[in-house]
């Protein structure tokens, strides 16, 4: 054990802290002699602390010297933000995991990239095995596609242009041409499905969601032998993604 002398850890992230709080309360900067009197450390320290911050991008230095907070802050905020939103929905998932006994997920479009953002399994609906990461299956699985369904042709070029039509299962639509048909006439609209096309065994359905101006999708997988249950859980998910897309929509 340390014999009490200097800081402790935790008094130096209190002292960060405090020293964050000054320089937000200074929408256009302030000098470190000016923080380190509002915040009552000795110069030394605030000079320290500021050079650490600035490095990690918590805090920016202005060119006249002043110290404005940095943009590692608004990211923080903005993740804090999504997992907030996210708690909102998370029940909405549960339910429609526990009553179709089948593992949810929510994805979004985001940076050109299909993203998973949640998904709700358990031992009686366990989740499909991601063997392939999502960004590069958007063609393959029931997710992908509504979004693809749903983006403009400009942006649908763009993600077909660097995501190859990877043959995953022998069900796997490779043909670029034959996936914008099928795209363009799903039966059980606005629900998009893939049978098997992801892993041989299970079967996805799929409708869009939107957290704002965000496009996504919510969706369910299950066992490829209850595909006759497909028209109850389309008309299941329907509503579902009503509620998330409002819960999604609110303000924080």
């Amino acid at each position: 054990m340390g014999n009490g002398e200097g800081p402790t850890l935790i008094t130096s992230v209190q002292r960060a802290f405090r020293l964050m709080e000054a320089v937000g309360a200074h929408e256009c900067g302030a000098p470190a002699k000016q923080l380190a009197r509002e915040t009552g450390l000795p110069l030394a320290t605030t000079y320290h602390l500021l050079r650490t911050l600035a490095h990690d991008g918590y805090i920016r230095k202005l060119n006249d010297g002043g110290f404005v907070l940095g943009e590692k802050l608004t990211t923080l905020h903005a993740g804090g933000r999504g997992q907030a939103l996210l708690s909102r929905v998370r029940p909405a998932l549960a339910a429609l995991r526990d009553e179709l006994s089948a593992a949810a997920y929510l994805t979004f479009y985001e940076d050109g990239e299909i993203r998973v953002a949640e998904i709700v399994d358990g031992p009686r609906a366990p989740r499909v095995d991601l063997w392939v990461g999502f960004e590069d299956a958007g063609h393959a699985t029931a997710l992908g596609k509504c979004v693809l369904s749903e983006l403009d042709d400009e942006a649908r070029d763009d993600y077909l242009a660097r995501h190859p039509l990877a043959d995953l299962t022998p069900r796997t639509i490779t043909g670029r041409a034959e996936l914008l048909r099928r795209l363009g006439t799903t039966p059980l609209t606005p629900a998009v499905t893939d049978m098997e096309e992801y892993a041989l065994g299970t079967f996805c359905v799929a409708v869009p969601v939107y957290s704002g101006e965000t496009l996504g999708a919510l969706g369910v997988s299950l066992r490829a032998d209850r595909i006759a249950r497909i028209n109850e859980i389309r008309n299941r998910l329907i509503p579902t993604a009503g509620r998330v897309t409002r819960g999604l929509s609110l303000t924080i």
